[in-house]
């Protein structure tokens, strides 16, 4: 545990190399990456994960959770550990924390590897009734947990979140048990996690254009995030983005390909040519 920001964090660090700081999604925790994509990058790299502030062993305040006030943490950890510049890898909500601590901080960052980035600056387009992510997170419920998303549920993302809490853990050696979604669900009753993570602030699309660092952005082809991959492919300069084949999960798909995004991680911050797999594609 370290204290940065008043918050106390639960970290891992471990392995020897350049430094690499990993950060989880809304609702997940250092453990993801942890079940085998660390164990792939620490014979080269001194690789840093922890739990975001409302999650997993982490502290719980009950305010703190826009993109930037997340980046300050990312920049006091780095800081409380000694680490000068760091590549940052990155997913979903981790991959906009990034993002943002890029734009306050870029002397501390080196190259990012943005997983399925989400983006507060196009909330507003994934509350509309035709998000296709609706479908897709419906289908996900049903399809794990044998409960039935009634009509008027599908685009209720209250329900929807607390439904899949009921999905059970899909990796590693707890595999197919409850996952303990208690407290998750208690950080989205008490504190202002949702509502921060709609605050923009200065991370809008013309801010995140000049952000120079290179990128690589990684999305599943079927990824209910699509818009956001052709949008950011639009505007992001010194990025390569790639389209992986359809996978099972989509979203979640770092997951199921650990050893194909640990290839692609290792390869782009040597700045060696991608696998043949990897293409610049646009939808």
């Amino acid at each position: 545990m370290i204290a940065v920001n008043g918050v106390r964090f639960h970290y891992w660090t471990t392995g020897e190399g350049p430094d690499v700081v990993l950060l989880h999604g809304l609702g997940g925790n250092l453990a993801i990456w942890h079940l085998k994509l660390v164990p792939l990058l620490r014979q080269r790299y001194r690789i840093t994960t922890y739990d975001l502030r409302g999650h997993g062993r982490s502290d719980t305040p009950p305010t703190g959770y826009t993109t930037a006030d997340m980046a300050a943490d990312l920049r006091g950890l780095l800081d409380a550990l000694g680490i000068a510049r760091a590549h940052l890898v990155g997913h979903s909500l981790g991959a906009d924390i990034a993002l943002h601590c890029a734009l306050h901080y870029p002397d501390r960052v080196d190259r990012m590897i943005l997983i399925e980035v989400g983006l507060p600056a196009l909330v507003s387009a994934r509350k509309d009734a035709s998000w296709i992510g609706w479908d897709y997170w419906a289908a996900m419920i049903e399809r794990f947990t044998g409960h039935k998303v009634p009509p008027e549920h599908r685009t209720d993302w209250k329900y929807l979140l607390r439904q899949s809490m009921d999905v059970p853990i899909m990796f590693g050696p707890l595999q197919g048990q409850r996952r303990k979604g208690e407290r998750f669900l208690q950080v989205l009753d008490t504190t202002t996690l949702v509502a921060d993570y709609e605050v923009i602030g200065d991370l809008t699309l013309e801010n995140i254009a000049r952000i120079p660092h290179p990128k690589l952005l990684i999305y599943d082809s079927h990824s209910p995030y699509i818009e956001t991959y052709r949008m950011l492919r639009e505007v992001a300069v010194n990025a390569t983005s790639i389209l992986l084949p359809p996978s099972d999960l989509r979203h979640f798909f770092p997951l199921e390909q650990p050893d194909l995004l640990a290839e692609y991680i290792d390869r782009f911050i040597r700045g060696e040519a991608l696998p043949a797999l990897a293409q610049d594609q646009a939808l």
